[in-house]
C-alpha cells in the first residue's frame, strides 16, 4: 500500500457536556495539529498516490472553515461534544466528499479507472501526548 500524508493545523474552541469531561465542561480552546493519508494499492499513471498540492489545499481550506471559531457556534455541531474522536471523523467526512468529487483530480477518485484513492486516514493532535484518528476505506462512487 502507498500513501502519501500532508499536515496543517487549526485553532478552536469548544465546551463539552457531561460530567465525564470535568473542567472541559467550561468554554476553552485547542490548537490541533492535522495529519491527512490518503493510501492506495497502486500508483497512479503519474506515478503518484495524489497530488501533494491539491491535498495540501483542500485539507487547509476544510481547516479554514473552523480556524479560529467556537464550535458551540456552529449549527452543524448543535448537541454534539466536539471531541478530538468527533473532529476527526467530522473532517473525514467532509474530505471524503472532496476527493469524490474530484478535487484531487480525477485519477484519486475512488472506483476510477486508474484504481483511485483506497483508504484515508485523518489524525488530530491535541499535544505532543495525545491524539485520535478516524480512519476506513473510501468507497468507490456508484453510478446511479
Amino acid at each position: 500500500m502507498f500513501s502519501i500524508t500532508v499536515r496543517d493545523h487549526f485553532m478552536i474552541a469548544h465546551s463539552f457536556r457531561g460530567e465525564v469531561f470535568g473542567p472541559a465542561q467550561r468554554l476553552h480552546g485547542a490548537t490541533y495539529m492535522v495529519d491527512l493519508e490518503l493510501r492506495r494499492a497502486a500508483l497512479d499513471p503519474d506515478g503518484i498516490v495524489a497530488d501533494i498540492g491539491l491535498a495540501t489545499q483542500v485539507l487547509r481550506e476544510e481547516l479554514a472553515r473552523l480556524n479560529f471559531r467556537n464550535l458551540d457556534e456552529l449549527p452543524e455541531f448543535a448537541g454534539r461534544n466536539t471531541t478530538t474522536e468527533f473532529l476527526a471523523h467530522a473532517l473525514f467526512q467532509r474530505l471524503a466528499a472532496r476527493i469524490a468529487a474530484g478535487e484531487l483530480g480525477p485519477h484519486a477518485v475512488p472506483g476510477s479507472a486508474s484504481g483511485g484513492l483506497t483508504a484515508m486516514r485523518v489524525s488530530l493532535q491535541e499535544s505532543h501526548v495525545a491524539w485520535a484518528a478516524y480512519e476506513a476505506v473510501l468507497a468507490p462512487l456508484v453510478a446511479g
